[in-house]
């Protein structure tokens, strides 16, 4: 729903709300400045600044595309700037647009939602520096645009910290879609801020033409605040890509663990095999009579004694010899110090 607040900011530091737009153009510029705030306006609502207030009808097009980047654009008679806000709750980031339009003597704000929450108290809580003139009041809302900033950044940080803990404690059943997220949120956060630094920068080398010299200073701390969340969520995002090698490397000793585990298995069996092949050929000849044929069919008493006998002492003899190869086999395989 389309909600718009009219200010008038005398030079005395007064802030009056005006019962219309049409009160605030009326309103005597000689002696302070007007604010214009809309939240969710129709096209027509910025449309019909365009004459008085010289809003040019691209910058008002930007107002309404959500897929723009930060940026900044001087006119003949404003400087549009096009900032981002930052929102994270319930594991969503939202990058929200923010609009300005900074004249000589007016400002005007556009935000789609209700970014800034109680827009006088905000202005009123620095109105020594707000009655200055647009540029400190466009100062004022945009310093309270980056402090919301570092309530997300730490927000997702501590998430990410909660996370490495997560996979610290129990790796087998963490969804690596987790970091993924956050990866796509932190690069979100870098792009947006990486061009509100840009901008920031021109700001402070005085390319904009209606920000007066007195009043760089103040931006100049946006861009130190601006550089230091820039890099911060360079930092979480290697984070990220560590957590996630950290996690890919886990995973893999867990699989290498269970295929040793499973090679071992074949082993044994293997082993047990290798002992009763024989055996078990010798059995398949016993078992045909062929041993009673050998040693006469009055001999049986005597003969499997001596051939069941014989298939231990095969048995053991094939045990140790089985042994006796695996180590001689693992000793080659050791390094010795010439091969080191």
């Amino acid at each position: 729903m389309s909600q718009a607040g009219y200010y008038h900011i005398s030079q005395g530091g007064e802030l009056v709300r005006m019962d219309s737009l049409a009160a605030a153009l009326a309103a005597d510029l000689q002696a302070g400045y007007i604010w214009l705030d809309f939240v969710q306006p129709a096209r027509q609502d910025l449309e019909a600044l365009i004459e008085p207030l010289g809003l040019h009808p691209l910058s008002i097009e930007d107002c309404f595309d959500e897929n723009q980047i930060p940026k900044l654009e001087d006119y003949p008679r404003n400087t549009f700037i096009l900032f981002n806000a930052f929102r994270y709750s319930q594991k969503t980031l939202d990058i929200e647009e923010v609009d300005f339009f900074l004249g000589a003597n007016f400002l005007v704000t556009v935000s789609q939602r209700q970014i800034l929450k109680d827009p006088e108290r905000i202005a009123s809580h620095d109105i020594m520096n707000v009655r200055q003139g647009p540029a400190f009041l466009a100062h004022v809302l945009m310093d309270w645009v980056v402090d919301q900033k570092f309530i997300a950044i730490e927000a997702l940080e501590e998430e990410l910290n909660d996370t490495e803990d997560v996979i610290l404690a129990d790796y087998a059943h963490f969804n690596p879609g987790e970091l993924v997220r956050l990866r796509r949120q932190m690069l979100g956060m870098r792009k947006s801020l990486f061009h509100e630094r840009e901008m920031l920068m021109r700001i402070c080398r005085k390319d904009c033409l209606f920000i007066p010299d007195v009043a760089i200073i103040f931006y100049r701390d946006i861009y130190d605040h601006l550089t230091k969340f820039f890099e911060l969520t360079e930092d979480s995002r290697d984070l990220v890509t560590s957590l996630m090698e950290m996690y890919l490397s886990m995973l893999n000793n867990q699989m290498n663990r269970v295929a040793n585990e499973t090679n071992a298995t074949m082993r044994r069996l293997t082993f047990i095999t290798t002992i009763f092949m024989p055996l078990t050929l010798l059995a398949g000849i016993g078992g045909m009579s062929e041993w009673s044929m050998m040693t006469g069919p009055d001999n049986w008493r005597t003969a499997y004694p001596v051939f069941l006998l014989g298939m231990v002492l095969l048995g053991v003899v094939n045990y140790y010899f089985l042994i006796w190869f695996e180590k001689r086999r693992q000793r080659k395989e050791l390094p010795t110090l010439t091969d080191l």
